[in-house]
């Protein structure tokens, strides 16, 4: 079947979650298919240039690299390969013992890769899979009784995803026990077909699609997904009480820019086998595109709030424009900073409602999101910053009225550098959306020092999945940003502008507080007091927009004295 690229941006697929198999709900249930061409639409934006992608589903079509020997027995552990032929000399006792398999060797075939062409592999898949649509594979689920390790008390159990629908890639996935390695073998016998007929039976090769894994979060008997690898790059996690939104991905590759975007791919994983009291995972990946080669090491500690460290080295196969490090995808329709009619029930539709960013100079930064009518691209520079994520801040249920898709309970996702990062830039892309179902908002760091043909990168952070944020102790932070006409004055638009903490709450109502707030344009009637009915400060102020200056950039912070009370606000506003 053949799209054109604003028809290939209209299908989203995103992680399966909180189901006991693949199951795909609509985006209604929050749980929504994995949609890995997030700032693919940004060619269809009103910006003079045209920013092009290609789709997923033609991007994610990688090489397979098989690291095991012999052929996996279906749905059971592959044995290890046939003994070779003894030797004809003795051979010394004293041989070291073979070496575990570890980091290295995922570096070691990274680097390897990367002198290779690139290619991809779609092999085996029969056809028919590749035409399921969206109902049909979602319909295909892996059964809960086969999950891996089910039967030997082990904390985490694994299941997998099915290849079809736009998942057509073949993913490798292997077992480490005690340093040995072994290959999970396809078995059709592992998935519920549901009401799918399939007209012959599968390749014993056909491999999977993509992982998950499942943890005791609430009761010691009954296992909960907790992480989800699946299409491209991407993978989701959530801790206890959370409900799947936001993503993450290995690398994001020319986002942004007036050219097709690439989409790298998790070809082949290696996970450790836990012991019986593990309370963490560690999972390898090898990551492969046309442009780069890559190893992962992740370290997945389920909880309260998920934490999960990364490790990574990347090698460089061809030079990249814009190398995105530690990239998160979310998505946001409306809120209340939306000053366009939305046609919905609902106030607020969204998984985040701002980036956050913590300086190397101790400022906090808040950006609140928005839905452009054009592309945006926003660039924070920095060096050695503390961290960055997409956060959501408003888990009032009132302020979305959405008991399906529990947008209140959606984390917020967190990045720790480890180490130093360096020199370079936060990056915020916005893309204009028309649904919830588009995930169009894309956050990542992109260092100063070029990504040239043959050069390494080494980035290692944390990524935390939590509900409660944690920034600079006592800081005021934004709950909510407004923006509306000034009656009467033609061309004038009214900012408010909510801050809280513990500190400003215990403020006097006739506290000096005052506000520092900058813009390209003519600001006049700025106030600042508190509302002792919650015990928020508000600031607000009239802009008069500087002609022939659109968007416009704000800035605005609250203090006493010298003494800074909040974050520093930070918008970017286009003139309705």
């Amino acid at each position: 079947m053949l799209f054109n690229a604003c028809d290939l941006i209209e299908l989203r697929v995103s992680l399966v979650f909180g189901v006991s198999g693949p199951v795909l709900p609509s985006r209604k249930t929050g749980v929504n298919i994995f949609q890995p061409m997030h700032a693919s639409r940004s060619h269809c934006s009103e910006e003079r240039h045209t920013v092009t992608t290609t789709s997923i589903w033609v991007l994610l079509l990688t090489s397979l690299m098989l690291s095991a020997a012999g052929e996996a027995s279906p749905g059971k552990v592959a044995p290890p390969p046939a003994p070779e032929p003894a030797p004809s000399e003795v051979v010394p006792t004293n041989q070291p013992a073979p070496k575990p398999f570890d980091f290295a060797d995922v570096e070691a075939k990274a680097k390897e890769l990367a002198k290779q062409s690139y290619a991809r592999d779609e092999g085996d898949m029969p056809e028919y899979l590749s035409k399921l649509n969206y109902d049909q594979y979602r319909d295909i689920r892996y059964k809960t009784e086969k999950s891996l390790w089910r039967d030997e008390g082990l904390p985490f159990q694994i299941q997998t995803f099915h290849r079809g629908f736009i998942f057509r890639d073949r993913v490798t996935i292997n077992i480490l026990d005690h340093g040995s390695t072994t290959r999970i073998g396809y078995a059709q016998d592992l998935f519920d077909f549901g009401n799918n007929q399939l007209p012959s039976p599968l390749p014993e090769d056909l491999g999977f699609a993509g992982l998950r894994f499942h943890y005791p979060l609430k009761r010691d008997e009954t296992f909960d997904e907790i992480a989800v690898f699946l299409g491209a790059s991407y993978f989701r996690a959530v801790g206890l009480g959370q409900a799947f939104g936001l993503s993450a991905r290995g690398l994001a590759i020319d986002t942004g820019l007036p050219k097709e975007e690439e989409f790298p791919i998790f070809r082949e994983f290696w996970i450790e086998k836990p012991e019986k009291d593990a309370n963490s995972l560690t999972v390898y990946a090898l990551l492969d595109s046309p442009s780069v080669a890559g190893a992962y090491r992740f370290v997945i500690r389920p909880g309260l709030n998920l934490g999960m460290d990364v490790y990574s080295h990347l090698y460089l196969r061809k030079s990249v424009e814009r190398l995105g490090i530690a990239p998160l995808t979310s998505m946001f329709l409306h809120g209340e900073n939306t000053n366009r009619f939305a046609d919905d029930f609902r106030p607020e539709v969204h998984d985040s409602d701002g980036l956050l960013i913590g300086k190397s100079t101790g400022e906090w930064l808040w950006r609140p999101l928005n839905n452009p009518r054009q592309l945006r691209i926003s660039v924070f520079t920095d060096t050695k910053p503390s961290g960055f994520g997409l956060l959501s801040r408003d888990r009032n249920f009132d302020h979305y009225q959405d008991l399906e898709a529990a947008y209140h309970l959606r984390p917020s996702a967190w990045i720790e550098p480890l180490g130093d990062w360096g020199a370079g830039g936060v990056y915020l892309i916005e893309i204009p959306s028309e649904a919830e179902k588009y995930d169009n908002i894309v956050a990542f760091w992109v260092p100063d020092q070029p990504a040239v043909e043959g050069s390494e990168f080494r980035y290692d952070y944390r990524l935390h999945f939590v509900t409660d944020e944690f920034t600079a102790p006592g800081g005021g932070k934004v709950v909510s940003t407004r923006v509306g006409a000034v009656e009467g004055e033609a061309g004038k638009y009214k900012f408010v502008v909510d801050f809280t903490s513990p500190l400003l709450k215990l403020l006097s109502p006739k506290a000096n507080v005052v506000a520092e707030v900058s813009a390209v344009g003519t600001i006049s009637n700025t106030v600042v007091h508190k509302n002792e009915i919650n015990g928020t400060w508000r600031l607000s102020f009239d802009l008069q927009p500087e002609k022939g200056r659109n968007p416009t950039e704000l800035r605005a912070v609250l203090r006493v004295g010298k003494d800074i009370l909040t974050e520093s606000w930070v918008y970017q506003w286009n003139v309705p």
